[in-house]
C-alpha cells in the first residue's frame, strides 16, 4: 500500500515535476551542492556551471515548481535552500515497488544460475 505521502504526490501530480526536475544533470547538480553545503546565493550556485546566471536560475525555477527549492529574496540577493520533503516523498513511492525489483532481479539471477549449470 502507498504511504499518504507518496499517494498524496501521485494524486496531485506533484510526483511528475519532481521526476522532471530530477531528469536534469545540472538540476542535479545543484540539489546535491544544496544538500552538501547548505543555503547559498543564486550567483555561488551558478559559480561552477558553464552557462549564464538567467540559465541556472532557469533550474532553479523548475526545482522551486517542484517544491525541491525554496528561494528567500533579501533585496537583490535570492538565497536558496533544500526543501527535502518531495524527495521523503519520492522515496515513499520508490519504496512501493522496491519489493516488485528485488523479487523480480532475484529470479533473473536464479534463472542465469540455473542456465550456466553443466
Amino acid at each position: 500500500m502507498l504511504s499518504s505521502a507518496a499517494r498524496h504526490l501521485d494524486d496531485d501530480d506533484d510526483l511528475d515535476r519532481v521526476f522532471r526536475a530530477l531528469a536534469d544533470r545540472t538540476r542535479r547538480a545543484l540539489l546535491h551542492r544544496l544538500a552538501c553545503e547548505g543555503s547559498a546565493m543564486v550567483t555561488e550556485l551558478a559559480a561552477p556551471f558553464e552557462m549564464s546566471l538567467p540559465a541556472v536560475s532557469k533550474h532553479l525555477k523548475v526545482l522551486e515548481r517542484a517544491g525541491l527549492v525554496s528561494r528567500d529574496i533579501d533585496g537583490r540577493v535570492h538565497t536558496c535552500s533544500l526543501a527535502p520533503r518531495p524527495l521523503a516523498s519520492v522515496e515513499a513511492w520508490l519504496s512501493f515497488y522496491r519489493p516488485f525489483w528485488s523479487d523480480t532481479l532475484d529470479a533473473l539471477a536464479r534463472f542465469v544460475e540455473q542456465d550456466d549449470a553443466p
